[in-house]
């Protein structure tokens, strides 16, 4: 009898986030789809349970049933299970599970690439003098939102972030890229912010109890994906900007004006982390998101 399905999603997505450098995100939302997948073949397809058992034929029922079912998918989700099933089994294949690829003949439906919301200079001048520089929080605070538009990072790779991922000398951050790979990004404009952070703000914060993350809270530990979102619409708030702004526009706004400026689409990619250059390609429109200025 060969191993269940189940105990391959873990090292699945696990070989997602080290050889192709998936976000966090991304690598939750490709677990919840196989997860799903699984279930179906359990529940509607006789009790599936090992690679070897999965046929072309069920694959497809299942693309049939989000396509057409009850609860119907978007297009761009159903697309991205598609993929998330399609690599599923070639990781199989590479575990030596299969040797066919059950969903290689799938073809998900086409999806418009939305351009992404981006900030004006304008805009992202006000969030950034928006917490000020009066107290240690407000420090961090500014640190923070000039770190995620400066390097483009995203919010998990923020939070993850250690004290000796900064190389002020060097004037780069450290940040994990595909397998052991760390990427060195330009800390640009945030250089003088984390000057002052870690030399006079972040000793206030500190406990014993605390870790060697770069950001921390008013307990000492580190700061959450959750504080950071809170923090961001503080400042939104403060500096009178209406739209929801989220750490991802931060990271569209800095990819959008380094391309604006004449940067390499593929130094861009490289200092996004993206693994396709297809991804990064969305900046490139001149239009891409960005809100006109009324002022």
């Amino acid at each position: 009898m060969g191993q269940p399905l189940e105990q391959f999603i873990s090292p699945f997505v696990a070989a997602l986030a080290a050889q192709k450098g998936y976000a966090e995100n991304t690598t939750a939302a490709y677990r919840n789809d196989i997860v799903q997948f699984l279930a179906f073949l359990r529940l509607r397809e006789g009790g599936i349970n090992e690679p070897h058992q999965v046929t072309s034929d069920q694959v497809e029922a299942y693309v049939q049933d989000i396509q057409l079912g009850d609860q119907p998918y978007a297009p761009s989700t159903i697309a991205r299970k598609i993929s998330a099933i399609k690599a599923f089994f070639q990781f199989l294949i590479e575990q030596h599970q299969l040797d066919l690829n059950p969903a290689a003949k799938l073809t998900g439906p086409r999806v418009k690439k939305h351009a992404p919301r981006t900030l004006t200079a304008a805009e992202i001048q006000q969030l950034l003098l928006a917490p000020g520089q009066a107290t240690p929080k407000a420090v961090r605070d500014s640190t923070l939102l000039h770190l995620l538009y400066a390097t483009g990072l995203r919010v998990s790779e923020v939070v993850n972030l250690r004290q000796d991922d900064v190389q002020l000398e060097q004037g780069v951050v450290l940040c994990p890229g595909k397998g052991e790979v760390r990427r060195a990004i330009p800390l640009g404009t945030a250089h003088v912010w984390l000057t002052d952070y870690i030399t006079n703000a972040r000793p206030t914060m500190l406990k014993e109890s605390s870790p060697t993350a770069l950001f921390l809270n008013h307990r000492g530990q580190s700061l959450t994906r959750q504080g950071i979102w809170l923090i961001l619409k503080d400042a939104a708030k403060a500096a009178g900007l209406s739209t929801e702004i989220t750490p991802h526009t931060l990271r569209h706004s800095f990819a959008k004006h380094l391309v604006g400026a004449g940067e390499d689409l593929r130094r861009v990619q490289e200092l996004l982390g993206h693994a396709n250059l297809s991804t990064t390609q969305v900046y490139k429109n001149p239009n891409s998101g960005e809100k006109a200025d009324t002022a």
